[in-house]
């Protein structure tokens, strides 16, 4: 069984209440808009860490995460993109391709709005874990944390880290 946890849009914010649950985790997995790489140095010191960059990332982050990434986590199809819209409003750049081969689980960020949605027609969940960094529109900074056990994500839990 991997521990996961699930976050987004820190732009380049990190504080201890996000390093104490990275502690908990296997791995650490990042939607986007990170802001700066002492984000995830900060991450990478203590756990594994995957990520994308997002539309607010410069040139140093790009060179650093990918735009898309796609991987298994145990036997689980995983697809993260920090623009990825959520079922039924995919974004036009991922639209055909995950109605073509949909993962199990399809992570989005950049909304900052937690959301998690079952997509029937494709049969696949989304996540979007909200924002844990300070600067955006949210009131509430969240992560999300689950476990993988081969084929099965199980004990998804809401992180509410406080006001922003």
């Amino acid at each position: 069984m991997t521990k996961i946890l699930l976050l987004s849009d820190t732009h380049g914010h990190m504080d201890k209440a996000i390093l104490n649950y990275v502690e908990q985790a296997d791995e650490v997995w990042h939607a986007g808009d990170i802001g700066s790489l002492k984000v995830t140095d900060a991450l990478l010191a203590l756990k594994p860490t995957k990520g994308v960059y997002g539309n607010i990332d410069d040139h140093i982050i790009q060179k650093e995460f990918p735009l898309n990434n796609r991987f298994l986590c145990e036997e689980v199809d995983v697809w993260i993109k920090h623009i990825g819209g959520y079922p039924n409003r995919y974004d036009v750049s991922v639209r055909e391709d995950i109605k073509r081969n949909p993962p199990k689980l399809f992570i989005s960020g950049h909304s900052h709005i937690l959301k998690v949605m079952w997509d029937k027609k494709l049969g696949l969940l989304h996540m979007n874990p909200g924002a844990c960094g300070k600067h955006g529109f949210h009131q509430v900074r969240t992560m999300l944390r689950f476990d993988i056990d081969k084929k099965d994500i199980k004990n998804l839990e809401i992180i509410e880290l406080g006001k922003r």
